[in-house]
């Protein structure tokens, strides 16, 4: 019994030290052994420093609106898309759901994890009959010319997130846990994710744009072009797709690697701070106060004047990394698309939210009233005038649920660490 005991003992001490419990000599060490670890900064990504800066307008109100006033707020570090999402980018999401949707419709799933699928098998010609004998393609009385053609309505992204606002308050007012759990905070949404291609007809009334409704996406010619038809529910799922895809990675080289944090929308806080490019004050991401420089040369895409759309070098959009960027290496933080902020719209959002990574959201549901699904949009776009681009105009929004020819997105990730003395 003895010799069982003290077995024991040497089973539990050895358990215990794996843990980096042992050899402290009873003192407060902390958990031994951990790895360093750095936050790598994401590809296509630039780091934008730990700050302070003055939001709001830098010049006249010219609506009135009295919604943009100036306020001093902090921001903390964070990696950004030095482009808005192109085509191309986007098209590798679409191109990933796609081949995951064949994969379940075929059941290939992981031997070792039947929840997971497995992405290592490969298709058969019968595999691929099967596929396009399914819901996922056009059947004949949809097909086109009878081309063999994905069904873009069946193309849906599933994912989950954790609701932690919805879980601090009611933390907040229950001050107790026991009747509830995790589950009743985690969110589960579907979307049909394809960018919707009809926004180019749609957008504007007696104007011929079919040309860019048919070629737009899918055309190699656009693969550098900013991604339109987008809506906010769709440019989210992009990001917790961005999240899933490079963390799968990381667990592919180490399934105890720790991960990064979640690939999301900037705030429109962060989006300010990140076009001014580390000034304060600024009308315009390049400093201001003018649109031209001084040859006489737009320094971005919007509307000059009184339609004169190609004066700036394009008739539509351009190029993602179209222009000069600004200090942090950012292009298009004014101009070619407004873009998805994760933040709400409310007149009276300036003066609410906090003097620290300020952010207002609402997560509003389909059946909710409109005016809870109103996100902010920042930068104006190529169909904007002057005013609607500089760095502190607050004034326009979208549907969260609605997709535009002018507006799209780029992606922001948290730094993991205190500031830029951090990641030196």
């Amino acid at each position: 019994m003895k010799r069982l005991n003290y077995l024991l003992i040497i089973v539990i001490a050895s358990t215990l030290a794996g843990c980096g419990l042992a050899n402290d000599n009873g003192e407060l060490t902390g958990v031994q052994g951990r790895r360093k670890w750095f936050h790598s900064q994401p590809f296509g990504t630039v780091y934008i420093p730990t700050g302070t800066y003055h939001t709001g307008q830098s010049d006249q109100d010219v609506q009135s609106a009295q919604i943009g006033q100036n306020r001093q707020v902090s921001i903390p570090a964070f990696y950004m898309d030095d482009t808005e999402i192109s085509n191309n980018e986007y098209r590798q999401f679409v191109y990933h759901v796609v081949d995951s949707l064949m994969r379940q419709q075929l059941s290939f799933m992981d031997a070792k994890n039947p929840d997971f699928i497995d992405y290592q098998k490969k298709f058969t010609q019968a595999d691929m009959d099967q596929v396009v004998a399914s819901e996922l393609y056009y059947q004949e009385a949809d097909k086109y010319f009878k081309r063999t053609q994905w069904d873009v309505r069946n193309i849906k992204y599933k994912w989950w997130w954790e609701d932690v606002v919805a879980a601090a308050a009611y933390n907040e007012r229950a001050r107790r846990w026991d009747d509830k759990g995790r589950k009743d905070f985690i969110r589960e949404e579907t979307f049909s994710i394809y960018p919707d291609t009809l926004v180019w007809a749609r957008d504007f009334t007696y104007s011929l744009n079919d040309p860019m409704t048919s070629a737009y996406f899918w055309h190699p010619k656009y693969d550098d072009y900013p991604v339109v038809g987008v809506n906010w529910n769709q440019a989210r799922a992009f990001c917790n797709w961005r999240t899933e895809h490079i963390n799968n990675f990381y667990r592919s080289l180490d399934p105890n690697e720790p991960t990064v944090t979640d690939f999301r929308l900037p705030t429109e806080y962060e989006f300010e701070y990140a076009a001014r490019g580390g000034r304060d004050g600024n009308p315009y991401p390049w400093g201001g106060p003018y649109v031209r420089n001084t040859k006489g040369c737009f320094l971005a895409n919007f509307k000059p004047g009184r339609g004169n759309y190609i004066d700036d070098g394009g008739i539509y959009t351009v190029k993602v990394n179209a222009y000069f960027p600004n200090d942090y290496g950012l292009y298009c933080m004014s101009g070619n698309l407004a873009e998805w902020t994760s933040t709400s719209f409310a007149e009276s959002g300036q003066y609410i939210v906090n003097d620290l990574a300020p952010e207002y959201r609402t997560m509003a549901k389909y059946e909710e009233d409109d005016t809870y699904k109103r996100k902010m949009t920042r930068g104006g776009s190529w169909k904007d005038i002057a005013y609607y681009i500089q760095n502190g105009t607050r004034s326009q929004y979208e549907y969260q649920d609605s997709a535009k020819s002018f507006v799209g997105f780029r992606c922001a990730v948290t730094y993991i660490g205190r500031s830029n003395k951090d990641k030196d």
